[in-house]
């Protein structure tokens, strides 16, 4: 038989051989050449509303949608203009003025103007909204008082508009960090006129943020809002940067169970998942996958303790309960993946800032207290709910706990695990004992994490409350000098970790895996994403 005859069925195997193995094109593979994004945001979003969502989940959608006055550098996390193509300071930190890009619309072609911004913040501030994040504008001047009813004169708040591209805002005190709380949702701006359209502009819960009906200034525009399926932004047409913008679309999942995720991802349905299954994490190290990334993050896991009721409101019970957790050995053996025990609330790797020392697990101390509140040895006490959505790690975190507190402290703890909307519900009606949930920082400073605790924060909810840590915020505040402000600003961490409402347990990093075509996905610890400089490479 000639030579390549003879070879000719090893040449036939080989092509059978290959053709079988040759891997069948995926959803993630196919769309990376169409430029569309899939992306797990780890649960359904409570709402599209900017001022009114809280979680970090929903923020990446709202990203997608509303743009900020200021962005950031990736990287070096430096301001760079927006929907403001520019500003100046006033030489004492007070003045800021804006200039707003000629090009600047929204996405149902209107002109975006400052009197727009105007409009929002008065909105975000206005009582009736009952926005959790209303605190936060209290930076401005006038804007307290204005919230809290004492004025009712919107024009006594720092913000107006000089002209139609001229934003003028003056603060009630310097805040070397006030670029940076603007690319947080509640500070971009929205339409209140098409909002008004649909329904009062300040109530929760109307249509405006579904298809058709939601006017933003971002990226990206709303196209579908599938119930406990996806949501699908798509590029903006009107976008004032829309030559940078390289997706054509992100289709957002409300994947809530690490496992899920994870087979959706292997299984070439996603890019980005929100998080990993704890179990997959240390072998995924240890195999050094490149789809696998950790990536640093100023976030607080936590527990909120409702003061309001028995035995909770003694704040002898609530110590004992803190330091009845062992920190260290959650950490280091339930919870891999770079996560550190937290002692404290505020990080203790945030710059410029030096939490209080604390004796963080003393079980010891923990039983003479709940004797000293009348329950020796867990006599007496009754049975606690811990309150958390459906997350693997949250579970793990309340069943530590449970174990812990049964065994050093003779006490119950029964779990209960409910959809995320249902648990921030409650949480806000104040409807709980123990709720389990974490804060990520907004901007590089302490008081993004303190400032939750001032009796006149929406995102507080723990019903503590105390003028003397409020005196201590305000002092800082009025302090330029970093160093004695920082110690101030420990002194109010000092006086609410002993008070107790809040129990921290880790402080968090960033785990999740991504897709090898994704590029451009910069990191950042306030978990901020520019989608202008996210692309995906086949």
């Amino acid at each position: 038989m000639p030579p390549l005859r003879r070879l000719a069925p090893v040449f036939t195997c080989l092509v059978l051989l290959f053709a079988g193995c040759a891997r069948r094109e995926t959803v993630a593979d196919r769309d990376a050449r169409a430029g569309i994004l899939h992306f797990s945001i780890g649960a359904e979003p409570s709402d599209l509303d900017p001022q009114t969502v809280t979680s970090t989940n929903d923020s990446k959608i709202i990203q997608a949608l509303f743009d900020p006055l200021v962005s950031f550098e990736p990287g070096s996390l430096a301001p760079v203009p927006a929907l403001a193509e520019r500003w100046e300071i006033s030489p004492d930190g007070l003045v800021y003025t804006f200039h707003l890009r000629a090009d600047a619309k929204w996405s149902n072609g209107d002109v975006l103007t400052a009197q727009d911004c105007v409009d929002s913040w008065k909105r975000l501030l206005s009582p009736a909204l009952g926005a959790e994040y209303a605190y936060f504008l209290y930076v401005l001047r006038g804007a307290e008082a204005f919230h809290k009813g004492q004025s009712k004169d919107f024009g006594t708040v720092g913000v107006r508009a000089a002209d139609a591209r001229t934003l003028v805002v003056t603060l009630a005190y310097p805040a070397p960090y006030f670029l940076q709380i603007l690319l947080n949702s509640p500070w971009r701006p929205v339409h209140v006129r098409s909002i008004a359209a649909v329904g009062d502009p300040l109530q929760r819960g109307t249509k405006w943020t579904l298809p058709g009906a939601l006017v933003g200034s971002g990226p990206f525009v709303l196209k579908e809002w599938s119930l406990n399926r996806r949501v699908v932004v798509e590029k903006s047409p009107t976008y004032w940067d829309r030559a940078r913008v390289k997706l054509n679309a992100i289709h957002f999942y409300p994947i809530d169970q690490m496992d899920a995720e994870e087979r959706a991802f292997r299984a070439g349905q996603l890019h980005l998942t929100w998080a990993v299954p704890l179990a997959k994490v240390q072998p995924l190290q240890r195999e050094g996958a490149p789809t696998l990334r950790l990536d640093p993050l100023l976030e607080t896991h936590f527990f909120r303790l409702n003061t309001k009721v028995p035995p909770l409101q003694d704040p002898r019970v609530r110590r004992a309960l803190a330091l009845a957790v062992d920190r260290d050995a959650l950490a280091t053996k339930i919870l891999p993946g770079g996560r550190q025990p937290a002692p404290t609330f505020v990080p203790s790797f945030l710059a410029g800032y030096t939490p209080p020392a604390r004796r963080a697990y003393d079980p010891a101390a923990a039983r003479q207290l709940l004797a000293e509140a009348g329950f020796p040895g867990g006599k007496g006490f009754p049975t606690l709910e811990v309150l958390f959505h459906n997350a693997e790690i949250l579970r793990l975190v309340s069943e530590a706990l449970q174990q812990a507190w049964r065994r050093e402290l003779g006490i119950e703890l029964r779990l209960a695990n409910q959809e995320k909307k249902t648990v921030f519900a409650r949480r806000r009606a104040g409807d709980f004992q123990l709720v389990l949930g974490t804060w990520t920082a907004d901007y590089l400073d302490a008081t993004t994490f303190l400032d939750m605790w001032r009796s006149d924060s929406g995102n507080n909810q723990t019903g503590w409350a105390d003028p003397a840590y409020d005196a201590l915020g305000d002092r800082a505040n009025t302090l330029a000098d970093p160093a004695a402000r920082a110690a101030v600003l420990a002194q109010a961490e000092a006086l609410v970790l002993d008070a107790a409402p809040i129990i921290p347990v880790y402080f968090n990093s960033h785990v999740y895996l991504a897709h090898p075509a994704l590029k451009g996905w910069a990191p950042t610890p306030m978990e901020h994403t520019d989608y202008r400089y996210v692309s995906l490479q086949p």
